[in-house]
C-alpha cells in the first residue's frame, strides 16, 4: 500500500479546496481512496487479532465522505482534507465505539476511540450512571501504565458535577463529561512506513480497547436518535 501517495492527495487538496480542482483530479481521488481502503483493511485484519468482532466489515464501509456541509460554518471550503474511519462491531456508527483513525497532512492526524456523545444526551447520561456503579472499573483501566503512555481521557466537560449526581463520588471529574475520548497524534513522517504504522496503530487500539469496551457496557441498550 502507498500510503505516501495517500498524504500526498491530501496535501494537494488541501492546497486547493475547491470544487474546480476536485473534480478535475478524480483520477488522483480514486487512487488515495483505493491505498485508504487497502489500509483500512490491513488495520482490520491487525485488530482483529484482538477483537474479532470487526472482521466482518468491507473498508468502504467504515470511511467517511471528504465534502463537508458548511451550511452552519464560517469555513466554506467545500473539503474536508483528511481520510477517516471508524472501526467497531457496527461498522462506523458513534455507537457502539470503537477505532478511530484520522490521516490529515500537517501533523494533524491521529488514532481515536471512546465516544463522542455531546449531541447524544441519553448517551451521556447512561456512562454517568455506569461511572456512578462502576468507578472503580474505569480507575483502574485509566491508571494502567500502558494506558496512561498512550492516552488522557478527554471531552466536553461542565464545570461542576451534574445535578442529580454526588459531588464527592471518587470518579467526580468523570462525571462532570459529556463525552469521554481517547486520541494519539502521529506525524506525517510515521506514514512513510506502511508496515511499521500499522503494529503502532494496532498497539495502540489494543491499548485503549478496555476502555472501550467498559464505555460499550455502559451504552448497551443505547439506541441511535431516528431522524
Amino acid at each position: 500500500m502507498n500510503t505516501q501517495l495517500i498524504l500526498k492527495y491530501l496535501a494537494d487538496l488541501n492546497e486547493n479546496n475547491n470544487r474546480e480542482w476536485y473534480h478535475a483530479h478524480k483520477s488522483e481521488n480514486k487512487a488515495a481512496n483505493t491505498e485508504f481502503e487497502t489500509l483500512i483493511q490491513a488495520l482490520l485484519f491487525r485488530i482483529g487479532v484482538f477483537d474479532d468482532s470487526v472482521l466482518h466489515h468491507e473498508p468502504k464501509s467504515l470511511t467517511f465522505k471528504l465534502v463537508r456541509d458548511t451550511r452552519f460554518s464560517r469555513d466554506k471550503s467545500p473539503y474536508n482534507p483528511a481520510f477517516r474511519a471508524h472501526i467497531s462491531s457496527r461498522g462506523k456508527l458513534p455507537v457502539p465505539v470503537g477505532y478511530y483513525l484520522m490521516i490529515k497532512p500537517g501533523d494533524q492526524s491521529f488514532f481515536g476511540g471512546g465516544l463522542f456523545a455531546d449531541m447524544f444526551k441519553d448517551a451521556t447520561t447512561m456512562v454517568r450512571d455506569y461511572i456512578v456503579e462502576h468507578g472503580k472499573e474505569l480507575e483502574a483501566i485509566t491508571k494502567e501504565p500502558e494506558f496512561q503512555k498512550y492516552f488522557t481521557v478527554r471531552g466536553t466537560a461542565l464545570k461542576n458535577v451534574p445535578a442529580g449526581y454526588d459531588k464527592s463520588h471518587p470518579q467526580a471529574e468523570y462525571l462532570k463529561f459529556k463525552s469521554w475520548y481517547l486520541e494519539y497524534p502521529f506525524k506525517d513522517e510515521e506514514l512513510h512506513d506502511a508496515e511499521a504504522f500499522l503494529t503502532k496503530a494496532a498497539e495502540s487500539f489494543r491499548i485503549m480497547k478496555p476502555f472501550n469496551d467498559y464505555l460499550n457496557k455502559a451504552l448497551v441498550n443505547f439506541q441511535m436518535p431516528t431522524r
